[in-house]
Formats: C-alpha cells, sequence, structure tokens
C-alpha cells in the first residue's frame, strides 16, 4: 500500500528523483475516479493534490493515517482545513511558486481584450481586411486595479508597471506600508472598479468574497472596462458578466476559473462577445510546474520525517 498518492498532474521528475524513497501511487487521472482514490488514501501517510481533489468528508474520514496534504499551487478552498486541523494532518500550498505564471497571464489577457486584434486570423484568411474595426487600445497608461494584494497581485504589479501602467490596489487585510513600498496606490473597491481601466481579481474563495463582482459591481466599471479573474471561480457572478458583455456595458473579460469546472457542453458562457475562458492554467506553465511540484515534494518530505 502507498505512503503517498498523488492525484492530480505534476512534474514526473519531481515524482520520480524527489519521492523516491517512497512507495508512490501517481495517477494523474485519479481525481476522476473517486471511489479509487479513497480506497488508496485509506494506507497514505501524504496525500498530493491540484485544485479539483476534494480533501474533506469520506476523503478524510478513510485517510486514517494521512498525515500531510501538498497541494499543487496556493488556492485551499477544496481542502477542509478545520476537519485536516482536527485530525492533526497538515496542508502546505506551493505558496510563491506559480506567482509569475499567473501574473503573465493577467498581462497578456488584458493585452489581448484592450488590443482586440488576436481573433481575425479566420476573417483575414478568408480575404476580409478588417483594419478599422479592429484598432484597438495599448495597456500603456491604463490603470490597473488589483482586488487583492497578495504575492501573486505583487508580481502582476511589477509586470504591470514595467508596460507603463499605473496601478491600485484593494486589500482591508494588507497593511498600508505594503501598497506605500510597492508604489501601488489604496483604493476601496467602488472607486477602484470606476477608475480602473482592467480589474484583475487575487482573493480566494470564502463567503466574504463569493459573488464579490455581481451585477451591482460590473455597473461601477468603466464601459470599455476589462475584467480577469485567474482567482477562483465563485468570485464573479458569470451570469452578470454575460450580460454586460452582451449589452455592451462591458468592454472584455478573461475567464480562468469558473463557479463549475470543467463547464460542460453548451455552457451560456459559449460564443460571448469579447470573453476569453481558459481552463484553470493560468498559474500552469511548464517552469511553474516544476517549481511547484519540487516545492511540495520538499514539504511532503520534510513533514513525514519530522
Amino acid at each position: 500500500m502507498p505512503d503517498i498518492v498523488i492525484s492530480e498532474f505534476m512534474d514526473e521528475a519531481a515524482v520520480r528523483e524527489g519521492l523516491a524513497r517512497f512507495d508512490v501511487v501517481y495517477d494523474p487521472t485519479l481525481v476522476d475516479r473517486p471511489n479509487e482514490l479513497i480506497k488508496l488514501v485509506e494506507s497514505a501517510r501524504a496525500l498530493i493534490v491540484r485544485n479539483r481533489t476534494q480533501v474533506r468528508d469520506r476523503l478524510l474520514e478513510a485517510a486514517s493515517r494521512l498525515r500531510v496534504v501538498g497541494r499543487l499551487g496556493v488556492g485551499l478552498d477544496n481542502i477542509d482545513l478545520l476537519a485536516c486541523e482536527r485530525r492533526q494532518i497538515s496542508v502546505y500550498p506551493a505558496t510563491g511558486a506559480n506567482d509569475r505564471s499567473v501574473a503573465e497571464y493577467v498581462i497578456c489577457a488584458a493585452m489581448m481584450l484592450l488590443r482586440g486584434a488576436y481573433t481575425s486570423t479566420s476573417r483575414v484568411a478568408a480575404g476580409e481586411w478588417p483594419r478599422e474595426a479592429l484598432i484597438g487600445r495599448e495597456i500603456g497608461g491604463k490603470v490597473l486595479g488589483l482586488v487583492g494584494f497578495g504575492s501573486i497581485a505583487k508580481q502582476t504589479a511589477v509586470l504591470a508597471r514595467a508596460m507603463g501602467m499605473h496601478v491600485i490596489a484593494y486589500d482591508p487585510y494588507t497593511d498600508d506600508s505594503q501598497f506605500a513600498t510597492t508604489n501601488v496606490e489604496k483604493r476601496q473597491l467602488p472607486a477602484l472598479l470606476a477608475e480602473a481601466d482592467v480589474v484583475s481579481l487575487h482573493v480566494p474563495l470564502t463567503e466574504e468574497t463569493k459573488n464579490l463582482i455581481d451585477g451591482a459591481a460590473l455597473q461601477l466599471m468603466k464601459p470599455n472596462g476589462i475584467l480577469i479573474n485567474a482567482a477562483r471561480g465563485g468570485i464573479v457572478d458569470e451570469a452578470a458578466v454575460v450580460q454586460a458583455l452582451i449589452a455592451g456595458t462591458l468592454g472584455g473579460a478573461a475567464l480562468d476559473v469558473f463557479a463549475k469546472e470543467p463547464l460542460g457542453a453548451g455552457s451560456f458562457l459559449e460564443n460571448v462577445p469579447n470573453l476569453i475562458l481558459t481552463p484553470h492554467i493560468a498559474g500552469v506553465t511548464d517552469e511553474s510546474n516544476v517549481r511547484v511540484s519540487w516545492v511540495t515534494v520538499t514539504n511532503v518530505k520534510k513533514a513525514l520525517d519530522a
């Protein structure tokens, strides 16, 4: 029976080399076979997951030997932290390891939506030449509003300022000194939404942040404003975003995370104008996958050796 169970994808070299002295079951498809996963964790001392594996209820009840959960990422809303604490199970996110990849996603999405010219391949190949319709906007000189000001938001601010953006942020839990030392101006949420050309979300999913960006919040944004959510599904009212995009009261949106993942066929998010959809990959690049995997392997080994 395994010491360590890994239910979602990670860097295989980190598994092979970093966990060589352990009995490991690594199967990235286990997340889709919850009954088999529950059977495997009955003997496991460590479990390594991404965001899809639900570490709660039946799984925790079955995992009587579990000592540590390694999270290949930073969000913890798929893990019952109170239940883990009661069972004396340590939970280790890979803090900081994918900051750069998420920050680059935000800047890339902002540039694509502001410029508006990157979906024209089929039209141009068919002989159209829609130059005037595809004249977009530059990112330089625009205001980026960060909702949440943790490490990923700070990295995003660095890249944004390098592109000539002015950066403002809202975070009631961050000390004012952190805004001052990073040359980011603090705002309350309504003021940030009204002022920003691009709004990027960087908060966890909690009862406080659920549907934080709803129809009323979207009405505060500029009519040509851009919304980017690479944080957590559920923070944004997706139906309200669709309404605003169709009505033309929102300039564009990029959603990497959703209230329900995967979306499933026939989603109401299909074929919406000025909407970029990606499958929860903002924090996953070749480089960040290696970093996240090795940070997680190191955390798990330390916990098991303690």
